[in-house]
C-alpha cells in the first residue's frame, strides 16, 4: 500500500514537472505555426509546433499557442496557403493589457473558446521530435478567428475593422 501511495506521488509530481516546464515555454511563447490549408469561412487551420518534456502536455500547449499566434505573431504563407497577419499591430498590447490576457490564457481559460483540435490529440509519428531533452510536437488545430476577433473587439482589446474610417 505505501508503494502505490509513494508511486502515486512521483507520477503527479512528474506531470505537475512537466507542465510547469511547458507553461515555462508558453510565458515565453516559444512555438511555431505553419498553415495546413484553408478552413472554414472564419477560421484558420494550421499546424502548431510547440516544445515541452512530455508530448501529451505539449497537445495541450498547442492550442494556447495557436490562439496566442493567432492574436499576435500571424503566420507566412507555404504550400498554396495564404499568410496572415496577426489580430493586433501593438507589440506591447500583451503587457498593456495583462490583466486580460493572464486569465484569458490561464489552463481552462477563454482561448478554449476558439480552438480544436483536428486529430483528437493524436501526434502523427513525422510531428514528433525529440530536441535535446524535450519534444517538439506538431499538432493541427483550428482557430475560430471570427469568433476570437469578435470577442476581442467587445472587451476592448483591439479595434474593430473599419474603425479608423470615418464617414
Amino acid at each position: 500500500m505505501k508503494k502505490a501511495i509513494v508511486l502515486l506521488m512521483l507520477v503527479s509530481f512528474s506531470c505537475r514537472t512537466a507542465q510547469k516546464a511547458a507553461d515555462s515555454y508558453t510565458r515565453q511563447w516559444h512555438y511555431e505555426i505553419n498553415p495546413v490549408s484553408v478552413g472554414t469561412q472564419g477560421s484558420y487551420l494550421i499546424k502548431v509546433w510547440s516544445y515541452s518534456q512530455k508530448p501529451d502536455v505539449a497537445v495541450e500547449q498547442a492550442k494556447k499557442n495557436a490562439v496566442h499566434g493567432i492574436i499576435f505573431r500571424g503566420f507566412t504563407g507555404m504550400n498554396g496557403v495564404m499568410g496572415k497577419p496577426p489580430l493586433t499591430n501593438s507589440p506591447n498590447l500583451e503587457e498593456e493589457k495583462r490583466d486580460f490576457f493572464d486569465p484569458f490564457f490561464a489552463d481552462g481559460g477563454k482561448y478554449l473558446k476558439f480552438v480544436t483540435l483536428t486529430n483528437d490529440g493524436s501526434i502523427a509519428a513525422k510531428d514528433r521530435l525529440k530536441v535535446g531533452k524535450d519534444y517538439k510536437i506538431g499538432v493541427i488545430v483550428s482557430v475560430n478567428v471570427d469568433l476570437l476577433r469578435r470577442d476581442l473587439e467587445e472587451a476592448g482589446i483591439i479595434r474593430r475593422l473599419g474603425a479608423g474610417f470615418a464617414r
